[in-house]
């Protein structure tokens, strides 16, 4: 994993968020991928935050996008780590979140996790 790699991943993801393109987001997800944010709580009432497989995520995501049709998001920084990117942006009402993608062998993401400045 190199700078040059976590930069292309995080301008293509916010790309592919701001064109409200589902697929295209996916499309950098294995099939089995969890995902952790304080979000799918509030969204959909899952008390435990975490949704595993990209059919349990594409619905919750396709309501997230239905609930903010303006969704944009800013970013803001990138840093790279072993297996791992995260990146800093902002999102709706300036909130700032931070989310970690931990990757496979192949460049795919497997696990995502999100902390936002409530």
């Amino acid at each position: 994993m190199d700078m040059a790699f976590a930069q292309g991943f995080a301008a293509e993801w916010v790309a592919a968020w701001n064109a409200h393109d589902l697929e295209r987001v996916l499309s950098h997800y294995r099939d089995d991928f969890k995902l952790t944010t304080p979000l799918i709580k509030k969204i959909i009432g899952n008390e435990s935050g975490m949704l595993a497989g990209k059919g349990a995520i594409r619905p919750y995501w396709h309501k997230a996008l239905e609930l903010v049709p303006d969704l944009y998001l800013e970013l803001m920084h990138v840093t790279v780590g072993i297996n791992m990117v995260s990146i800093c942006y902002k999102t709706v009402n300036d909130r700032i979140a931070i989310e970690t993608f931990l990757f496979d062998a192949n460049g795919k993401v497997y696990q995502s996790s999100v902390c936002y400045n409530v």
